[in-house]
């Protein structure tokens, strides 16, 4: 989407295969309207794909993903666009965003080399929102192995961002 009417984009990461969390948070961004999924990458597996089928998908691989071949196979043949490097960037609504797992090389530098509106990254598995030279940083925090379990989403009209307690059961 390059640009129109706004959207709630939802943006997740390190699910690390916890297909019940993902399927939570699928649960709310569904409720709230959500238009696009951002995954920041340890996405985990095939079961977490699974519970984003048939929604709109921009991702990147973390750190403990493994692209094996089959893998990709199963992610194409769902419907997905796979990674097309570091960052994957998106335009949606007419933001620009570059989407990082967050231990990639550059990751550090990128505030001063890229020309985007938002950065979305995962990895800590702390959530993060700060404003560095007019440039949004947003981490959703993370869905597995955290203290608090956590999404995001981010109104491209208004700029809100809003933090969610995922848990399963």
């Amino acid at each position: 989407m390059e640009g129109g009417e706004a959207l709630l984009v939802g943006i997740l990461s390190d699910t690390h295969n916890d297909h019940l969390m993902a399927r939570e948070a699928m649960r709310l961004f569904d409720h709230l309207g959500v238009a696009h999924l951002i995954h920041c990458g340890d996405v985990g597996g095939e079961a977490v794909f699974d519970e984003l089928v048939g929604r709109p998908l921009t991702f990147v691989w973390g750190n403990t993903d493994c692209a094996a071949n089959g893998t990709l196979a199963y992610i194409e043949s769902v419907g997905f666009t796979l990674p097309s490097g570091v960052p994957t960037a998106v335009t949606l609504d007419g933001k620009r965003f570059a989407v990082f797992h967050g231990h990639e090389r550059g990751f550090d530098t990128a505030i001063d080399d890229l020309d985007v509106d938002v950065i979305c990254h995962g990895h800590t598995h702390v959530a993060r929102d700060d404003l560095v030279r007019g440039t949004r940083i947003i981490n959703p925090g993370a869905l597995h192995r955290a203290r608090r379990t956590t999404v995001a989403s981010y109104d491209t009209e208004t700029d809100r961002l809003q933090y969610f307690d995922i848990k399963v059961g």
